[in-house]
């Protein structure tokens, strides 16, 4: 880790506020950050709300499953954000390898199913470490930090609730007189197809546009542990005194 090329300022931090480090980082490299999710996130959801086809529920299941993966892609521009480094669609698709399928299994499956993913993931994806080894790491880094990172998991999921919510009632809202669903509507399933698809669309909307901030918060937290357990943070500004 080349420490003097790190554009984030480390200094000692409480896990929110570390939190709060990475959601501005998200900010400031939207331009580059939500094109190339967009490439990966686009298409995934276009054959997520195709599969409604299958069953009325497997769009829903399908985007909560594949977050893991789309956080792959966020992560990869987010850790040369750090190091002010612009990223485009082209690098992503360079590094595709390394980003969309390294550990894709993994990431499928238990990566799904992990509460801390947005703190553990850079282990995994940014320091090398497989599956099997990186389990005394993990613990290192979860020490101290599990319990503010379940509680910015909970967060964000009742700020997913509540944009999904927000979204859908724009269909009752944004309805012509006359024509809003009553609740006899819903206990028949007679819906309009548009109130059908308000739900996933609603949903696949929200991940766009809010799975970038989850994933930053966790990379905050990631640093901030880092610079805890390393010292990142005497060793930036000792670099900074002696460069001047």
């Amino acid at each position: 880790m080349q420490l003097e090329a790190l554009a984030v300022r480390l200094r000692p931090r409480t896990p929110m506020e570390a939190a709060d480090l990475g959601v501005r980082l998200c900010q400031s490299a939207a331009r580059s950050l939500y094109p190339c999710y967009a490439m990966v996130a686009v298409p995934l959801m276009i054959v997520a709300l195709a599969s409604r086809a299958i069953a009325g529920w497997l769009p829903l299941l399908l985007l909560w499953w594949a977050k893991p993966w789309l956080d792959r892609t966020i992560l990869f521009v987010l850790s040369r954000a750090a190091f002010g480094v612009a990223t485009s669609p082209a690098d992503v698709w360079r590094a595709r390898r390394e980003v969309w399928w390294r550990q894709c299994g993994f990431t499928w499956t238990v990566r799904r199913l992990s509460p801390w993913r947005g703190l553990t993931e850079p282990v995994y994806q940014l320091e090398g470490f497989s599956i099997f080894s990186s389990r005394a790491r993990i613990r290192q880094l979860r020490s101290r930090t599990s319990g503010p990172a379940l509680m910015m998991t909970s967060v964000f999921g009742l700020c997913e609730l509540a944009l999904v919510l927000a979204l859908f009632s724009l269909v009752f809202w944004l309805a012509p007189s006359g024509r809003v669903p009553g609740p006899e509507d819903f206990i028949s399933g007679d819906l309009p197809l548009v109130i059908r698809l308000a739900v996933p669309i609603s949903y696949a909307m929200t991940v766009l546009f809010l799975e970038p901030f989850y994933v930053a918060a966790g990379f905050g937290m990631y640093l901030n542990r880092r610079a805890e357990l390393e010292a990142w943070d005497i060793e930036q500004e000792f670099r900074r005194a002696f460069a001047q």
